[in-house]
């Protein structure tokens, strides 16, 4: 069992900042791929951010150049910095991790979500 606690979400303005943080907990061996994912309200599920265990990262074209996802290994943790927020930005943003858990089975799993919203 692998759980994930997702913190740093909250209400802020136009142009504003926020950084989220997921810690990962568990019989984890290793973690291969960190990301955030977002729901609008009426939208579906969009990945918003990655990370490999090689620090390869991918974004969104809606994100790119505004947001910075990163890990620390030894924490078993992955943030995302956000910067220049735009109320289209608005969502519930959830963490997914997946990797091997001791034992060698594979494991994928995802925090219960933490609501972003960007408004004046």
């Amino acid at each position: 069992q692998v759980q994930l606690v997702e913190s740093g979400g909250g209400l802020v303005q136009p142009g504003g900042s926020l950084r989220l943080s997921c810690a990962a907990s568990g019989s984890i061996f290793s973690i291969n791929t960190m990301a955030w994912y977002r729901q609008a309200p009426g939208k579906q599920r969009e990945l918003a951010a990655a990370i490999t265990s090689a620090r390869s990262r991918n974004y969104a074209d809606s994100v790119k150049g505004r947001f910075t996802i990163s890990r620390d290994s030894a924490k078993n943790t992955v943030y995302l910095q956000m910067n220049s927020l735009k109320p289209e930005d608005t969502a519930v943003y959830y963490c997914n991790i997946w990797g091997v858990v001791t034992g060698g089975s594979p494991f994928d799993s995802w925090g219960q979500g933490t609501q972003v919203t960007v408004s004046s």
